[in-house]
């Protein structure tokens, strides 16, 4: 089986910083905005996926294992 990547939708909604909703994109990379409201630019990347259960994942994140 071949797995083709595909971009995702990188549109996000909300600053991460004040939480306004006035976002731009700031450049043509993906990924970049900028929040008009804090006058803040940054970027949003996606790191990976996590396992809830798995080895190395908890359903909490948090969990200390025993």
């Amino acid at each position: 089986m071949t797995t083709t990547r595909t971009p995702r939708a990188a549109e996000i909604y909300h600053c991460p910083f004040c939480g306004d909703v006035d976002l731009r994109p700031h450049s043509a990379e993906a990924g970049e905005w900028e929040c008009r409201s804090c006058l803040r630019a940054f970027t949003v990347t996606l790191l990976g996926m996590i396992r809830p259960n798995g080895p190395g994942g908890s359903a909490h994140g948090s969990e200390i294992p025993s």
